[in-house]
């Protein structure tokens, strides 16, 4: 395969939400009272809600940056990337990236809607939640037809208004919604607990909706040496998907609901195999509990729910057929440190030949297996002609690729706003 005919969907990248974000969903009578990004003494940019802080404004949108000076948070809107938060120059980036279409996951929301969830008033938190979607949905992710696959928030903390909100999305066109990896760990039930997910199960399923489990917000789950460092929990993050597989697998969820889909977003794959290989023979051997799965492996029905998603996994494309070759999907992760930008075509090319993966086979990884399991047609608003790595590039020939500092960010960033206000 040559890398101008590649066609890639990443099914994982993050947006770092605009400051005007809120002004034109929110009700009139509430707008005072909307999610607002504000500097504090220490020069951070957060977000605030209800007198409480975001974690996190920027979340490692790091691209452009030297390896050097790669961290947790930008402290500006000013020290990123343009493409982190303008919709436009995100497009010139992803068509520099050969990128046809993206979903982008929340930054100051968090992937669960945690922002949202332990804010006091939870009415004002639904009345925000919803009207994040509908920025999300009506400008970003409409801004560009076929750019974007969007993904919404839901208020986990309520499950008929959870239900509610998945069933309104799915009415607008949206074929993900984020959710906790280990709901435990902030405060709800977990998903053993079938009876709280139940409505939450019922409308994913009814509405063919994809429940995203989205690596990092089971950090909690890893219980790491007190000096050790940040290091640790960002290279075993994708461990915790396990235990999230574990739940949903063994909890009955994936039984219960046998149209439940589930993508592993960012998790990678190479846990995959020694997993479903642990699982099948624990049922087949030990069989503590008398679970009854009626008849097939754990492997075969977490292989019938699951789309695995991975950034990079040289390794673990060697043993692809063992893992599931119809359920394996590639995702960028612009603008994070993990990202592959502005070569991914090249990247993910060597990556394929290394492991000896036919074309056939990289073309399920890099957009068939994740449009097929979402639903979607990639070729509704763009032809395939033109949806080519390419094509792409042709569009966006001038897209500056130079690696600067924050600080030199910062100053492109205070020249294109001088005398605006912002």
């Amino acid at each position: 395969m040559n890398t101008e005919d590649m066609i890639l969907v990443s099914i994982d990248d993050h947006v770092v939400e605009p400051r005007d974000m809120f002004d034109a969903h929110v009700p009139e009578r509430y707008r005072d009272q909307a999610p607002k990004s504000i500097m504090d003494e220490n020069g951070y940019e957060k977000w605030w809600f209800q007198g409480v802080a975001s974690a996190s404004s920027s979340l490692n949108c790091v691209v452009g940056w030297p390896n050097e000076e790669w961290g947790m948070n930008p402290s500006t809107f000013s020290e990123m990337r343009p493409g982190s938060y303008d919709i436009h120059e995100r497009v010139r980036d992803m068509n520099r990236n050969g990128i046809l279409s993206s979903m982008c996951f929340p930054s100051f929301a968090g992937f669960s809607a945690r922002f949202f969830q332990e804010a006091a008033d939870k009415d004002l938190s639904l009345i925000m939640l919803k009207a994040y979607n509908d920025w999300h949905v009506d400008e970003w992710a409409a801004a560009y037809p076929g750019r974007f696959i969007p993904i919404g928030l839901v208020p986990v903390w309520h499950p008929e208004e959870l239900a509610k909100e998945v069933r309104r999305l799915a009415a607008k066109g949206v074929k993900a919604v984020t959710m906790p990896e280990l709901p435990h760990l902030q405060g709800l039930p977990s998903y053993h607990d079938l009876e709280y997910w139940d409505p939450f199960f019922r409308a994913v399923c009814e509405t063919g909706v994809v429940m995203c489990l989205h690596i990092g917000m089971g950090f909690a789950a890893i219980s790491m040496a007190p000096d050790s460092p940040v290091d640790n929990k960002i290279i075993l993050a994708t461990q915790v998907s396990t235990f999230a597989a574990q739940d949903l697998l063994w909890g009955g969820a994936m039984t219960k609901y046998p149209d439940l889909k589930i993508a592993w977003s960012e998790a990678g794959i190479g846990w995959i195999p020694f997993y479903l290989d642990r699982c099948d023979r624990h049922y087949t051997n030990q069989r503590w509990l008398g679970h009854d799965l009626g008849g097939r492996l754990p492997s075969e029905i977490f292989r019938e729910h699951s789309l695995a998603c991975y950034v990079t996994d040289p390794t673990a494309l060697k043993v692809r057929h063992d893992i599931g070759i119809d359920i394996i999907a590639w995702e960028c992760d612009y603008p994070h440190s993990d990202s592959i930008w502005p070569d991914a075509p090249e990247f993910v090319l060597a990556e394929m030949n290394g492991a000896g993966v036919p074309d056939d086979e990289i073309n399920k990884i890099t957009w068939q297996n994740t449009c097929r399991f979402f639903d979607i047609d990639p070729f509704q608003h763009i032809p395939q002609e033109q949806a080519t790595v390419g094509a792409l590039r042709a569009l966006s020939p001038d897209v500056d690729t130079s690696v600067r500092s924050k600080h030199e960010w910062r100053r492109m960033y205070e020249a294109r706003h001088a005398g605006a206000g912002a």
